[in-house]
């Protein structure tokens, strides 16, 4: 069944805010709660990160003062439901629980999406990054596992993600300038290509927001510098992902494009959402992002003399996004990209790139003296005799992460030696 928010009415902008109970007085039960339910809290916390962010910028550029009391009026609502969403994740949840829940959310979140792209172009930009994320996973896993913690990572993400070796952490350090990639522009598009970078690059954003944030929390320096390392590939993956935007899209229009994408998001998580209680969030906040986007496309229209139905799908949108298993493809796109690189706007074999390459000079600085991502898991088969591992499709699909997560046998590792013999 479609769903068009364009055609629905929503909570009168006046009659959206709410009292501090309201805002912080439920949460969930960190125990029991189903792992895609705290997916769907994280993301959404994201999407109203991003939303609220975007319209801070958007007044820093706007002088007119009728569009700065739009803005704020309804960034207030949104900073109210951001409230409420995050605060759903109860205090009693550790930071590394949390972020094994954080890196799920972009294994299946990016693999769903990769997996709904019309653009092939785009497929291999979330294609790229979902093998990076899926090694993060692996790496905190084998963290929590070393912190003693009372629960294991698969409490939490269930049977529903596997967690094995992606591309090794290690080798996802890139010159900046390779993390930039060919941006879209609006008018050509899918449209469901613009919902997907839209949720994409603000669920990375969270994700590294977080990162910068709760990084330096853990007392063991293991812990600290592999919360620091990923940090810093998390921030790579936003400009990989915040590249393909369309940097020409009129203010007020990018604002309604975010609507529509909140719109599109809540109503998803209706959809799958076990949780009544949660659910009931879900459908609240749906009906205050209906007037939302009906107010940016009135300024839009009034403004810029933008017609919504000239840039939203007559019909809406037929599809939720939803968070679901998605291993066979993970494993297919590990048998096929593994190897990967990025040369400027696309993406190479590691071993096309010319010995000269900014690739290897990067990684000769940022990895001297030790990597974290692989010192994790050296210190947990020495202290385990073995690695974290879940895999309940079978053996790793590239036989070179088979035995070890760690790196040497990749076909990144061979081009490094062959790089430093050569030079």
């Amino acid at each position: 069944m479609a769903f068009n928010p364009l055609a629905e009415k929503g909570i009168p902008i006046e009659r959206q805010f709410r009292n501090w109970s309201e805002l912080t007085g439920h949460t969930y039960n960190t125990n029991d709660v189903h792992p895609y339910t705290r997916c769907r809290v994280i993301l959404m916390n994201g999407i109203e990160v991003e939303a609220i962010v975007n319209s801070h910028n958007a007044a820093r550029r706007i002088a007119d003062t009728g569009i700065k009391q739009m803005l704020a009026l309804v960034r207030k609502a949104e900073q109210q439901q951001q409230k409420a969403v995050n605060w759903l994740i109860p205090g009693s949840e550790s930071t590394i629980a949390n972020t094994i829940g954080y890196e799920q959310v972009a294994v299946d979140l990016t693999s769903w999406i990769a997996r709904h792209e019309p653009d092939p172009y785009l497929n291999q930009v979330y294609e790229f990054g979902v093998l990076e994320d899926y090694d993060h996973l692996y790496r905190y896993a084998n963290l929590m596992d070393l912190m003693g913690e009372r629960r294991k990572a698969e409490e939490i993400t269930g049977d529903l993600t596997e967690i094995l070796p992606g591309r090794p952490t290690i080798f996802h350090h890139r010159h900046p300038h390779d993390e930039l990639r060919r941006p879209m522009t609006v008018e050509a598009s899918n449209f469901q290509s613009i919902l997907n970078a839209l949720t994409v690059v603000s669920a990375e954003q969270q994700t590294m927001n977080y990162y910068m944030n709760v990084g330096n929390r853990p007392e063991d320096p293991m812990a600290r510098a592999l919360y620091c390392e990923i940090a810093m590939v998390e921030e790579q993956h936003v400009s990989h992902y915040e590249s393909i935007l369309d940097p020409t899209t009129p203010e007020l229009l990018n604002l309604a494009l975010h609507e529509y994408n909140e719109c599109w998001l809540y109503w998803s998580c209706m959809q799958t959402e076990p949780d009544p209680r949660i659910r009931q969030v879900w459908e609240l906040h749906l009906a205050m992002e209906i007037e939302h986007l009906r107010l940016a496309c009135e300024m839009m229209k009034e403004v810029d003399r933008i017609d919504p139905e000239e840039i939203f799908p007559r019909d809406g949108v037929s599809e939720p996004m939803t968070f679901e298993p998605n291993k066979r493809y993970v494993r297919d796109v590990l048998a096929r990209t593994l190897d990967l690189t990025a040369y400027d706007s696309e993406f190479v074999p590691v071993g096309d790139l010319p010995d000269d390459h900014r690739f290897f000079g990067y990684q000769n600085t940022v990895n001297a003296g030790g990597v974290p991502s692989e010192e994790v898991i050296r210190r947990h088969r020495e202290e385990t005799g073995g690695e974290y591992r879940v895999a309940t499709e079978g053996e790793h699909p590239n036989a070179s992460l088979r035995e070890s997560g760690t790196c040497e046998e990749t076909p990144y590792a061979k081009v490094e030696q062959e790089h430093l013999e050569n030079a």
